[in-house]
């Protein structure tokens, strides 16, 4: 299996949800209220399905229990990546994610969520949510018990180009008006801490989960610094934003004629912006906008062609 998979993702309606993901990409979405598209999942939450070639139809979590092999036969008992773009039309809850032990535990089994954002667009002014002010477990609950969000939550300020690494234990919130690529264990545990008293259409309040959020909260808030590792090589300039020992996470900005060695089990790549075309083992794919896809194992070297900004990663 010497072609990249390409993906057909998976689209999840949110109360936060909005537009941006049919007017930015060009997205089939379900509603207006569309906030997250699982664009690479081997979730039983949401999978992506393979479009092209011989495994098309297969979703991701059926070829990593049927054919390792594509993925360099990688230990883990599940795919163990999740990339999606979200669109915060409003803010989302103020939340936090549980570690792989935590998670293991309370979560039949599910893996501990840390992620990464990288900032796609934003409106000007824009910001999100990102750590907490309390320097004991005390002075935390004291200040959930007494509402003091204002107090309580870090804001910081967000720009198209941003990156930030979020690893388990962090109070976060994307904001209103951010458009965001999310890479992510593959996790669906979430845990509100918050949620500006909102309710949905039919008059309710979302659940919150005050206890498991004490529980998993780091404190103090540790804030881990991204710094950025440029390489500029004939057609390509690549960004190295985060190595971690969940993912690695790249920004390719190729202009012209670029060519890579694979040296993973596998990478996901996200096109972002621009049109180019993917060139492996003598096939030509085209890459567009909003395209999603898997190089697999076999896939030793490819080339890329055009003006085309990518977001790859890989464990």
């Amino acid at each position: 299996m010497n072609q990249p998979l390409f993906l057909q993702p998976v689209f999840q309606e949110r109360i936060w949800g909005g537009t941006a993901l049919k007017e930015r990409f060009n997205y089939n979405i379900p509603s207006d209220e569309t906030g997250e598209c699982w664009a690479i999942s081997g979730h039983p939450n949401g999978q992506s399905t393979v479009i092209n070639g011989e495994f098309a139809g297969k979703t991701i979590g059926e070829l990593w229990e049927e054919h390792r092999e594509l993925f360099g036969k990688h230990p883990s008992p599940v795919f163990p990546l999740l990339k999606k773009i979200l669109d915060a039309n409003a803010d989302l809850s103020v939340q936090v994610h549980p570690n792989d032990a935590y998670a293991n535990e309370h979560e039949n089994g599910e893996l501990g969520k840390t992620e990464c954002w990288y900032i796609i667009d934003c409106e000007e002014g824009a910001e999100m949510i990102f750590g907490h002010t309390a320097q004991t477990k005390e002075e935390f609950v004291s200040m959930i018990e007494n509402g003091k969000w204002s107090e309580l939550l870090r804001r910081i300020p967000v720009k198209p180009g941003d990156f930030f690494y979020v690893p388990s234990g962090t109070i976060h919130a994307l904001c209103k008006g951010t458009l965001v690529l999310e890479t992510q264990q593959s996790s669906d545990t979430t845990y509100r801490v918050y949620d500006y008293d909102r309710k949905d259409g039919g008059g309710n309040t979302r659940e919150l989960h005050i206890d498991k959020s004490i529980e998993v909260t780091t404190i103090p808030h540790r804030f881990e610094a991204v710094k950025p590792v440029v390489e500029t090589r004939e057609g390509v300039e690549s960004t190295k934003f985060v190595e971690t020992e969940y993912f690695t996470v790249y920004k390719w900005q190729v202009d012209g004629h670029a060519a890579f060695l694979q040296d993973q089990p596998f990478q996901l790549a996200s096109v972002l912006n621009g049109n180019g075309m993917l060139k492996v083992h003598g096939e030509e794919y085209c890459l567009t906008k909003g395209d999603h896809f898997i190089l697999p194992a076999d896939v030793e070297t490819c080339e890329i062609e055009g003006r085309v900004e990518l977001i790859v990663s890989h464990v």
